[in-house]
């Protein structure tokens, strides 16, 4: 990861270009394409979703099942800075008996790039959909990316030249997206989202501006994690099985989507919140007790 650090407070702005191009993105906030979801540049908002109440997820049969599992905040605890996050070997090796359970069906689903999911959980390595979809490693080992790096170029100089001037934000360039973590720094969140959508806005490529858990994205619109889950169910040892997909964030949305139409499991993670998952885990806690009882599901009726 490449992360670039901020040598000032927040909010001094960076430069004169950066307060115009935010002050044009607060002019522009009542045009029609500010309000429409679908305009390129625009942050596409959700339908109220089903998640409703306490339901909690059922146990259901290993060898019908392929997993889908989201990292920080479902497996893992979010940090306060990606790289302070750890696997434990606990965990590393419930993935891995999970994974021979599963005969291999199980993928990581991660807004993480793949060369950072691999280096996290060493010496695993796992079928994975990084950044949000927009790269995929299927069982085959084979991976699959699109050429974002190059959609991104022009918003690469204003962001890490804005992150100087803003004492505890963190650009993280994933090359297939570029994330301005504001936890350290949640005042600055406002003027942040104002610059991103003015960069957006002033692109000709077709950018999305993802929100998750105090942290604001720009990734292209091509793919997300309900086309990474579609893909891996079209390919072995995934197709014919029954998706699970567990997720804790907004960036999730898109795969609970996913699942829920191929007659899956969608389970989101955390407080109860309007959601398209059906079922709700209250923490990664539960989410770890929840894989260990699949895990030890009766196979063919008798215990194990």
């Amino acid at each position: 990861m490449e992360w670039a650090r901020s040598l000032c407070r927040c909010p001094k702005l960076a430069s004169g270009a950066l307060v115009s191009l935010i002050s044009d993105a607060d002019s522009n906030a009542t045009s029609p394409a500010a309000n429409n979801p679908s305009a390129p540049g625009v942050e596409r908002t959700r339908a109220p979703g089903t998640n409703r109440d306490e339901k909690s997820p059922p146990i259901t049969t290993p060898q019908r099942d392929a997993l889908f599992l989201d990292v920080d905040g479902t497996l893992l605890r979010i940090a306060s800075h990606p790289d302070a996050v750890q696997v434990s070997p606990d965990m590393l090796a419930l993935l891995e008996r999970l994974a021979a359970r599963a005969g291999g069906a199980l993928a990581l689903i991660s807004g993480r790039s793949i060369a950072n999911l691999d280096a996290l959980f060493a010496p695993l390595r796992l079928p994975c959909a990084g950044v949000h979809g927009l790269e995929r490693r299927g069982a085959d080992a084979v991976i699959h990316r699109g050429d974002a790096a190059s959609l991104l170029e022009p918003l690469r100089l204003p962001l890490d030249a804005f992150v100087r001037g803003h004492e505890g934000l963190l650009l993280e360039d994933k090359g297939q997206s570029l994330a301005l973590h504001f936890r350290n720094a949640p005042s600055c969140e406002p003027v942040a989202e104002k610059l991103l959508r003015a960069l957006i806005a002033a692109n000709p490529s077709s950018l999305e501006l993802k929100r998750g858990k105090m942290v604001l994205e720009v990734t292209p619109g091509s793919a997300d994690k309900g086309t990474a889950i579609g893909d891996f169910m079209q390919e072995p040892p995934f197709a014919g099985r029954r998706p699970v997909f567990i997720g804790d964030d907004v960036t999730d949305e898109d795969g609970f989507v996913a699942v829920n139409a191929l007659g899956g499991l969608s389970i989101r993670v955390g407080p109860l919140t309007e959601s398209a998952a059906v079922y709700r885990l209250a923490d990664e806690a539960a989410v770890y007790a929840w894989l260990r009882a699949w895990l030890d599901h009766p196979r063919d009726g008798k215990a194990r």
